[in-house]
């Protein structure tokens, strides 16, 4: 009997970065890891690599986990079960004194570095990093395929970006044949930017126009050969985008894949909410559900959601809700929302709550119910879980500073975010 071949997927092991801070998207990680960040009203961010990775056929998975990461393990652990006669794993591994070292995660490289034992346990020949914090859809199985074909060492993922989002990227300037030859974390000099653009015969093949100005922007998807990635971590570097990728171009055969999907790195309160709202678009340029490919979340077996005499435009409204006698228009509303009458929501994402409460607790535990009460006017806002906001309300940033914040809710990127458990009282402006 021949033996049997191999496709690179089964052969790959994908570890999610989740272990950053996640600052700047504070205070919606406050108090959880940023990969655990509800998003598009009934899934969390790092839904969103697991799920490409289990629908690209890539069944062995681990999420490095650091800062604030008790949600995170527990929607993972809920979401993610296997039965005895499947080889799929979702595992976290969490930052851990060893005998080897007690620091926590210095950076991206060095979170894999520590964890390599771990990795090597099982016998995969290509190793894919991803970020536990990015939407897209992506077929890894192609950035498989191209660098098995191509003979790299080292593929990263890229997509073409304008000059305005240069500077907030690892640019890659590439020959003809996509091996990288340079790669500069973050360039800000205008003749460093000038040196990157992509060629015209690039542009040329993308479909561009060859007087575009394009530059190949890391998509901070890495697919490394097993033992490159040990050759490359054998040393103290950090991080991947600015130690470990510039001192490998100089030393292995490192390829761009250029991919031409939707992608949006969330990394901001701005980009957070413009995403979830994009989602509410006719067309949108990302959705949860493709045929044969869907997004994966923990199933909450939430009844269908109550809708009694609302207007609602252009809104996703997730299972469980009771929206009574509402005006929403463009707004993303999470699971287990209440929205009592004559409440109008524009461009807001409300995250929902975690739980219902009883009649009893609505009577003895506060005096304002969770969810929206009625008559509030509320718009280009974040509600984050649990809250509670009385009657005759007004949200709105205008004539706020940014950066600015009172009780129970701050002001960034032009956007107000009622915090978790936040309590706003009846007759609040804010």
């Amino acid at each position: 009997m021949e033996p049997k071949i191999l496709s690179p997927q089964s052969r790959t092991v994908a570890v999610i970065m989740g272990g950053g801070a996640g600052t700047r998207l504070s205070p919606l990680t406050r108090e959880r890891a940023k990969p655990a960040v509800p998003i598009g009203g009934k899934y969390r961010l790092v839904d969103i690599p697991i799920s490409n990775c289990l629908n690209s056929d890539i069944h062995g998975i681990y999420v490095l986990t650091q800062f604030n990461s008790r949600s995170l393990h527990r929607h993972i652990n809920e979401t993610y079960k296997f039965d005895s006669f499947h080889r799929s794993f979702v595992e976290v591994l969490a930052a851990q004194q060893t005998p080897n070292g007690s620091q926590w995660y210095q950076g991206t490289a060095d979170a894999v570095r520590q964890n390599l034992g771990t990795f090597l346990e099982h016998d995969y020949d290509y190793f894919i990093i991803l970020s536990g914090d990015q939407l897209y859809r992506m077929d890894y199985q192609a950035i498989l395929h191209e660098h098995q074909e191509s003979g790299a060492d080292l593929t990263i993922a890229c997509i073409p970006v304008n000059h305005a989002a240069a500077p907030g990227f690892g640019i890659m300037e590439t020959d003809p044949s996509l091996r990288i030859t340079r790669f500069v974390e973050k360039p800000k000099e205008i003749s460093t930017l000038a040196e990157l653009k992509i060629k015209p015969s690039l542009l040329k093949e993308l479909g561009e126009k060859i007087d575009e100005t394009l530059y190949l922007a890391s998509m901070g998807i890495y697919v490394f050969n097993k033992q490159v990635l040990l050759d490359c971590l054998d040393n103290q570097f950090p991080d991947f985008g600015k130690n470990v990728i510039p001192k490998a171009i100089t030393t292995h055969d490192v390829r761009a894949f250029i991919f031409r999907g939707y992608w949006e790195d969330i990394g901001t309160i701005r980009a957070f909410f413009d995403a979830n709202l994009q989602l509410t678009d006719p067309s949108p340029s990302y959705s949860f559900y493709a045929p044969g490919a869907p997004i994966y979340t923990h199933s909450h077996f939430l009844p269908a959601s109550i809708i009694e005499e609302a207007i609602v435009r252009r809104a996703i409204i997730s299972d469980g809700c009771v929206i009574n006698a509402a005006h929403i228009e463009r707004s993303v509303i999470g699971i287990r929302s209440i929205i009592r009458p004559g409440t109008v929501l524009k461009n807001t994402i409300m995250m929902g709550a975690d739980f219902y409460e009883s009649e009893c607790q609505k009577t003895s535990e506060s005096l304002y119910p969770l969810g929206i009460g009625a008559d509030c006017h509320i718009e280009n806002a974040i509600i984050d879980k649990n809250a509670r906001i009385g009657n005759n309300v007004t949200i709105t940033p205008l004539g706020k500073e940014n950066d600015s914040e009172g009780p129970g809710y701050e002001v960034r990127d032009g956007i107000v975010i009622i915090l978790k458990n936040a309590i706003i009282p009846s007759g609040t402006v804010i």
